[in-house]
């Protein structure tokens, strides 16, 4: 898909993966709107790109279907999609003999996964109304799951369960809008220099990097957002989470 003048939108995009992707979508020519819930971020994040800044809950129903409207409205329907909306919290199930409060299991799937599933289900019924583009395409959504998803380490119960419910969602997803042009794919990073890995990794160190079969180094947001628009332009690319993870595993 041709990114010129193509509108896009990016939510998480306040900083980390999002903010960077945001970038490269601008650069490439997209008329990007960021959505997030911290608005000071969303509003340097959409200054420096010259795009639009929308703070917002995305597992907020009411409140994500004005943002998208809004989004719309100044851009025009959006042909490209990509969740970067992503939380950590690490916290044991058995924490000295005490469970682990039930509202934060909820918060972390509300904010990873539920908003995830919010904005698709908006992205998927502007999209199918569109003009179709080369081979039938209407449009890409693009999810950002996790490692954890995967291989979650202790204290990442929460985490993984949100992570894995973006992960599960995919391929039938892209089964269904299939049918109308749109694509669904989703990526899971590895250890990659954001926010949210700092929360995770309490301890991060050289060692934790070098475990890394290679390169021996976190991930630069750079690298997940070449790979975001890579995926858009490779019409081929559906239904699948790709690992970006330099062969980490843990």
């Amino acid at each position: 898909m041709d990114l010129w003048q193509c509108s896009a939108v990016v939510t998480g995009g306040a900083s980390g993966l999002g903010a960077e992707t945001a970038l490269h979508l601008a650069e490439a020519g997209a008329k990007v709107a960021v959505i997030d819930i911290d608005p000071k971020g969303v509003e340097a994040v959409a200054t420096k790109i010259g795009g639009l800044g929308v703070p917002c809950d995305l597992a907020d129903a009411e409140a994500a279907e004005a943002a998208w409207s809004y989004a719309r409205e100044m851009h025009g329907p959006a042909r490209v999609l990509v969740n970067c909306v992503g939380r950590a919290h690490p916290q044991r199930i058995l924490d000295r003999g005490k469970p682990m409060p039930l509202e934060a299991f909820r918060y972390l799937v509300e904010v990873n996964l539920i908003s995830t599933f919010n904005m698709m289900r908006l992205a998927a019924a502007d999209m199918a109304s569109l003009a179709s583009k080369t081979d039938g395409e209407r449009g890409v959504i693009i999810s950002t799951a996790s490692v954890s998803a995967y291989e979650g380490q202790i204290g990442e119960a929460a985490y993984s369960a949100s992570k894995g419910g973006v992960v599960s969602m995919i391929l039938p997803a892209a089964r269904e809008l299939g049918e109308a042009g749109i694509r669904v794919i989703g990526i899971a990073p590895g250890l990659f220099s954001t926010p949210t890995l700092f929360t995770l990794e309490r301890d991060l160190n050289a060692r934790l990097a070098s475990q890394m079969p290679f390169p021996h180094r976190f991930g630069d947001p750079a690298e997940f957002a070449r790979l975001v628009l890579h995926v858009i332009s490779n019409v081929m690319i559906n239904g699948s989470v790709l690992r970006l993870d330099g062969g980490y595993h843990r």
